[in-house]
């Protein structure tokens, strides 16, 4: 869902050197990076990549759980074919030809703030919300994401379509924002500004990977919504929510949820566990207003036994606790 907030646009920070603060030295990241097309997705120190499970609970947490967590239950939001739910991911070649990309999509635009043209995004690339049969999705958050090997970077667009020439032939892309992230860099965007997310952080690196949940061991926070965000951010988001959304019990983008360590991982197997071992130990991020609970990934064939034991077995919100910030929130 998109921010509906006075700040709205986007910047390419990591190709303006000290236009960003480099993270402080954090604790130790895993041992195995979770990597997309030969990328490690931001390095160990990431705070994508750190554990949670020792940090105190915040003092806050309760309050913020009961208002809009709790009695909603977790829901994966992503399918088992590309006609049901999921952010799909491109990956492209180091020489994979460039398109021009233009502003501007059902009223919003964020150019301002956003990373250029032209853009590594193939013609054919998969959009959110698209599939084969309907390539070319009218509505929804149309987010799309696209790594390019050997360079390591990932460009996230929202709100995208193509622009076709007369003949029917893509000959740029359009979108409604733009960000660009370098894979190897720690750099945070400017304060407040926002990204393809609308706490300014990427999206790829919070999804949930199929092949990585059913190895037994996922290794990053996950991405996740609410519905309403409090007009604030804590690090490493860089952008508030709506404004006039003042009340302590709202949650500022950015806050981190877990599960506790007393929370019975062993009542699920295989890929639904490893989710659930990942929301003790690296937790959620809270990165987008949308529906309740929902925490995304991409679609895959074999995410229903998953998506079945879910079901069967609720794992209500009420269940997740707020670790207290790494560092203040800041009031917009």
């Amino acid at each position: 869902m998109r921010r509906p907030v006075l700040i709205a646009s986007l910047c390419l920070v990591v190709l303006a050197p000290g236009s960003a603060p480099v993270l402080a030295a954090p604790e130790a990241g895993p041992a195995v990076v979770h990597a997309v097309g030969g990328c490690e997705l931001f390095p160990a120190d990431s705070p994508w990549n750190r554990r949670i499970d020792d940090r105190p609970v915040w003092r806050w947490s309760r309050a913020i759980v009961d208002r809009q967590a709790a009695g909603h239950d977790l829901h994966l939001d992503l399918g088992t074919s590309e006609d049901q739910y999921g952010i799909p991911v491109n990956v492209v070649d180091e020489d994979q030809p460039l398109l021009p990309l233009q502003f501007g999509v059902d009223g919003e635009d964020y150019r301002d703030e956003s990373d250029r043209g032209p853009v590594f995004v193939p013609a054919d690339a998969a959009i959110e919300g698209g599939s084969t049969r309907d390539p070319d999705p009218d509505e929804g958050d149309r987010h799309v994401l696209t790594v390019r090997r050997g360079t390591c970077d990932l460009i996230e667009l929202y709100a995208a379509e193509r622009v076709r020439d007369a003949s029917g032939t893509v000959v740029a892309w359009r979108a409604a924002a733009a960000a660009r992230w370098d894979l190897s860099s720690t750099r945070l965007r400017p304060a407040g500004w926002t990204s393809a997310d609308a706490a300014g952080l990427p999206i790829l690196p919070g999804l949930l990977d199929h092949d990585e949940a059913a190895s037994g061991r996922i290794t990053h926070a996950l991405r996740f919504t609410l519905p309403s965000a409090r007009h604030a951010y804590t690090w490493p988001a860089r952008h508030c929510g709506p404004s006039g959304n003042t009340a302590r019990d709202l949650p500022a983008y950015g806050l981190r949820f877990r599960l506790p360590r007393s929370f019975p991982a062993r009542r699920y197997t295989g890929a639904a566990r490893a989710i659930v071992v990942a929301m003790k130990r690296y937790g959620l991020v809270y990165a987008d207003q949308g529906s309740a609970m929902y925490v995304t990934g991409t679609a895959h064939p074999r995410w229903a036994d998953a998506l079945d034991q879910f079901r069967e077995r609720p794992l209500d919100g009420r269940a997740l606790e707020v670790v207290k910030p790494w560092r203040r929130v800041v009031s917009c």
